[in-house]
């Protein structure tokens, strides 16, 4: 007697194929906008990024089947405890702020269920780990950025639940699940982005509330954002090399009466050089206190200044901008809404630190002639500080020979720094490419090994050079000139446009600044790319004004533009309403009667359009219809459409279809005529097309049609 057969074991259940793709591209694609949107706000460092960013491109080449499963989940889960342990360490002493360290533990286990989520509890896990991503970046972000990455989230969201239920049921082992799924992607990626659209369109309002509470809760514990360096005290030779290859706003400038202005903006003026840096020693800061009622700060007129003319302007310095107040020429008055400022040695504004989202304030400065002569000389330099402005470290010693062969023909210091300017800007050439390694000299090497550099190089070798030949020099750094946009009415000052220059004192003349930097060969920008540019800092722009800084006085502004908007509206429509009145009469040859006749025609147009609308669409989609059949891109459901209209031919002829009675003992009953093949080889190709699925059979019924309607 055999032994009864073991019952097979039961088979995996798995989803369909488009299905479960759908579902894991719509999953990596909200994790990766939720990535995006953190790492825009500069919080994230380099290898978390890289990091994040490989685990999200091996998933999805594992979701697509082109890399197995590497990554055992076991060791995943052990790595993620592990790391739990770890960010202890990195609370307390590598990052050693809160923020960091959790973006860290996040993005860590990000990483691990990426590589390696199998399970539903996995999939949900992610994607709770992606709606952390994108709260951060909310609380974090101050740009227009964010809104793009949370539309991009919103989308990928809505399909990965949608398709994320699909998958459930079709995982379900009694389930019954519909064959043909080849529509399934593109059915539920469009009701995805009907219900992303509503979502969106909810989610709005909280959006332009959340980044400005939320960052004003949160900075109280998160670090200092990145800030450019070389603008306040110091500046290291490279720094503005580096600060030039990108090309991040970092303020915005209007001039009152609307035009460009193209002058240097004046960030700090630095007079100790230690071969490798320009530096202000500490001390010699003057507090001053910004009245509460004006909020504005009036500087002393110089005594003598040149010819020259004043300007008027308002500045809006991006977060990433330094702590100092850039101007143009000698500032004369500043309007801030802050409690102190300062003014250091060499004329530099700072204010004690700068606001998350920017800062604000509107200045007007004189800008003199540089060369013209003063009204009435200067007072000299004193001995103290001809003698600060002369010093110099331990130089390479052929730059103060190169230095007096340069100025041996010259006469007088204006000539010499004239002629210094001039050698510089003639033998070496402007690249932004840095030195590959650290040297101990980079002076000596800019000017007789390497002979090319960016700015800082030929603004430090020309001070240097000056005071080995007796002429008190310093360095200046800031920004020079900007890019209207004139979609805005405001002047983009970038990175890029960072600059260094050189202020040597002339007697008889004062501080005069000498510009020793040759312009750029590179600087040629693409004009699709400029005015591409023009329209992404154009909506950044209008963010930050009705969002960002969207407070209670721009709500008064607004609500009295919409005022005045609404009386010139009314104007408008009765002027145009008078125009209509004096139209009509002249289109119906001057006559009130034919005028009358004509509006009645006119009437009678609009309404005869509305009756025959339907009809009409119909028609026009009923054709439309047909002509897809043709081409055999039809619906199997679109077989009933093709057979009712077979039997409003056969009514015509006066031939009805009982309601009891099914299509094929339809077509056998059919009296003999020439119409009963007809009429069954269409019942036969509706059967193959209807429940056979044959989208073939569509064209053959189209032109059976035709000829049903002939005879």
């Amino acid at each position: 007697m055999g032994l009864p057969a073991s019952p097979a074991a039961p088979r995996a259940v798995e989803a369909p194929k488009s299905v479960e793709r759908f579902f894991e591209f719509s999953l990596l694609g909200m994790l990766a906008s939720g990535f995006f949107a953190v790492a825009a706000t500069g919080y994230l460092d380099w290898p978390t990024e890289a990091l994040t960013a490989a685990a999200l491109v091996v998933r999805a080449l594992m979701a697509a089947g082109l890399v197995r499963r590497a990554v055992p989940g076991r060791g995943a889960d052990w790595a993620a405890v592990a790391f739990l342990g770890f960010s202890i360490v990195d609370y307390f002493y590598l990052s050693r702020a809160f923020l960091p360290a959790t973006l860290h533990l996040v993005f860590f286990l990000l990483i691990s269920k990426v590589l390696t989520a199998r399970t539903p509890r996995d999939f949900t896990l992610l994607k709770i780990l992606g709606a952390m991503e994108l709260l951060a970046a909310a609380m974090l972000s101050a740009s227009l950025s964010f809104l793009v990455f949370l539309a991009l989230f919103l989308s990928f969201a809505v399909a990965s639940f949608a398709s994320g239920e699909v998958r459930a049921s079709a995982l379900k082992r009694n389930g019954v699940v519909r064959g043909g799924l080849r529509a399934f992607p593109r059915r539920l990626g469009a009701l995805s982005l009907f219900l992303f659209v509503g979502i969106l369109g909810l989610t709005s309002l909280l959006f332009f509330v959340l980044p400005r509470t939320a960052r004003m809760a949160i900075e109280r514990f998160a670090p200092g954002r990145y800030h450019l360096p070389g603008f306040s005290s110091e500046v290291t030779l490279g720094q503005i090399g580096e600060i030039k290859r990108s090309s991040a706003a970092v303020m915005h400038i209007r001039n009152a009466d609307g035009r460009p202005l193209y002058v240097r903006w004046r960030g700090a003026a630095l007079a100790e050089f230690d071969g490798r840096r320009w530096y202000n020693p500490p001390g010699g800061d003057v507090q001053i206190r910004v009245p509460r009622e004006t909020h504005t700060v009036k500087f002393p007129v110089p005594e003598h200044p040149r010819r020259g003319q004043l300007l008027a302007y308002n500045v809006q310095l991006t977060e990433i901008a330094a702590d100092a107040l850039f101007y143009a020429g000698t500032a004369q008055s500043v309007t801030i809404d802050a409690p102190l400022l300062y003014f250091t040695r060499g004329g530099t504004l700072r204010v004690a630190g700068v606001p998350t989202n920017g800062l604000r304030y509107f200045a007007s400065s004189y800008v003199e002639e540089e060369y013209a002569t003063p009204r009435t000389p200067p007072d000299p330099m004193t001995p103290i500080e001809r003698d600060e402005l002369l010093l110099l470290p331990n130089l390479d010693s052929r730059i103060a020979p190169l230095a007096r062969e340069i100025v041996k023909a010259a006469d007088g210091d204006a000539a010499k720094a004239e002629a210094i300017e001039r050698y510089l800007r003639k033998n070496y050439g402007y690249t932004l490419k840095l030195l590959p390694a650290r040297v101990r000299d980079p002076l000596a090497v800019f000017l007789f090994d390497r002979k090319k550099g960016h700015c800082e190089y030929f603004a430090s070798s020309m001070a240097v050079m000056l005071r080995t030949v007796g002429v008190p020099s310093r360095v200046v750094t800031g920004f020079m000139g900007g890019t209207f946009n004139p979609i805005t009415g405001w002047q983009v000052v970038r990175a890029s446009d960072a600059h260094s220059w050189v202020e040597a004192w002339v007697p008889g003349h004062g501080w005069t600044s000498y510009d020793p930097t040759p312009p750029d060969p590179a600087a040629a920008q693409n004009p699709l790319l400029a005015r591409a540019a023009m329209f992404l800092d154009a909506a950044d722009q209008f963010w930050q004004d009705w969002v960002m800084s969207y407070d209670l006085e721009r709500q008064k502004g607004l609500a009295s533009q919409v005022q005045r908007s609404g009386r010139s509206r009314r104007h408008w429509l009765g002027a145009w309403f008078d125009g209509l009145t004096n139209w009509i009469p002249q289109m119906g040859g001057g006559s009130p009667g034919t005028a009358s006749a004509t509006i009645f025609g006119a009437l009678c147009a609009v309404a005869a359009a509305a009756f025959f609308a339907k009809p009409i669409w119909k028609w026009a989609r009923g054709s439309l219809q047909i002509r897809r059949l043709k081409r055999g891109e039809g619906e199997s459901s679109d077989a009933a459409l093709l057979y009712r209209r077979m039997l409003a031919l056969l009514a015509r002829r006066n031939i009805q279809k009982p309601a009891w009675l099914t299509p094929q003992e339809f077509a056998r009953v059919m009296p003999a005529s020439e119409l009963s093949p007809v009429v069954e080889e269409l019942t036969s190709a509706y059967m193959e097309f209807r429940f056979g699925g044959k989208r073939d059979a569509a064209p053959r019924m189209v032109q059976l049609l035709d000829q049903l309607e002939k005879m």
